[in-house]
């Protein structure tokens, strides 16, 4: 199960009292697994939250009380909440009641949007400030707005990548890294402009092209001409331009290998026998790869478009180094 995903559990079609809480889905709060939404990292998300970093982590639980008002659990018993999304995961109901010594708070609202809501409640609301907390209380919590695009929306974008990489991977024609300053246009499910161009990194010696997102999924590529620049080589060749963002973040995301970053800002997940997926985050940038093929990177200021970077000779190094480092799922 997603962050997003709206798998029910522990809910009753009788109406409970209003201290009651109706789940209705949870996600983890762990170094290795955590909703991208809160942050590039296990700290930042514990932060957006005020709570510690513990690394144990936390499990959050997300439902309903009698009175239909959201409400974010935070407990400390992570397996609990393991076992839960691994039972949901398969289909198998499973009702997730965690003990109240393992609460360590309540928040209001909700970090993710569920499609979901409890039976025989009103409809999900944000709860009424407490009145004895003379408006010093913690703002609901709300899911990103799909409209806008930042920090958040960039993260879910390679967060939908690594689940569905096939059907991403399955738009790029990989011969756009081998022909230099190749442009390729087309049009996305939800209508928007596809575009890609390819180009040779000027330090890693590989290739990039920008696909622009839409909000369906992947659209259909095709060729619509060539986009070249003269780099002024010796030689006289005729040289591809490369995107600055992707110079920047293969550069920091090699700063990693030197300087391990924050918990949870490059993560591993398995892929197949042979592969990991990788999940990495930045300042202003996301990283999606699996060791075994390309790279896909998002930036914030690049609204809507997806940059592939190409199996040049040093990519599968850095892949790996950033493997190496990363934190797994236990």
């Amino acid at each position: 199960m997603s962050d997003e995903e709206d798998a029910v559990a522990g809910t009753d079609d009788t109406v409970a009292d209003d201290d009651a809480l109706f789940v209705l889905t949870a996600v983890l709060l762990t170094p290795a697994r955590f909703p991208s939404v809160l942050g590039d990292d296990y700290v930042a998300a514990c932060r957006t939250l005020a709570l510690e970093p513990y690394e144990e982590g936390y499990g959050l639980v997300l439902g309903q009380d009698g009175s239909g008002a959201r409400w974010t659990v935070v407990v400390e018993d992570v397996s609990l909440v393991a076992v839960a999304i691994a039972a949901w995961d398969c289909g198998m109901d499973y009702d997730l009641s965690p003990d109240d010594r393992s609460v360590v708070c309540a928040l209001p609202g909700w970090p993710l949007a569920v499609a979901v809501a409890a039976p025989g409640v009103p409809a999900p609301h944000d709860p009424l400030p407490d009145p004895e907390a003379e408006g010093v209380g913690p703002a609901p919590l709300t899911p990103p707005d799909t409209d806008a695009w930042g920090p958040a929306q960039r993260r879910l974008g390679a967060d939908e990548i690594a689940t569905h990489w096939a059907t991403w991977r399955e738009q790029i024609d990989d011969s756009a890294f081998t022909l230099p300053g190749e442009a390729w246009h087309g049009a996305a499910a939800a209508g928007e402009t596809v575009h890609e161009e390819a180009a040779a990194a000027e330090t890693l010696r590989e290739e990039a092209a920008t696909v622009g997102a839409g909000n369906s999924g992947p659209g259909g590529l095709r060729e619509a001409g060539a986009v070249t620049e003269d780099s002024g080589a010796p030689n006289g060749n005729v040289r591809s331009r490369q995107h600055p963002g992707v110079r920047r973040v293969l550069e920091e995301a090699r700063a990693y290998t030197r300087s391990p970053p924050p918990p949870g800002r490059v993560r591993s997940s398995f892929a197949s026998d042979d592969a990991r997926t990788l999940r990495a985050d930045g300042p202003g940038w996301s990283l999606v790869a699996r060791t075994d093929d390309i790279a896909f990177i998002l930036l914030d200021e690049t609204p809507g478009e997806i940059l592939t970077v190409g199996r040049g000779p040093e990519l599968p190094g850095l892949l790996k180094a950033l493997d190496d480092l990363a934190v797994r799922p236990a």
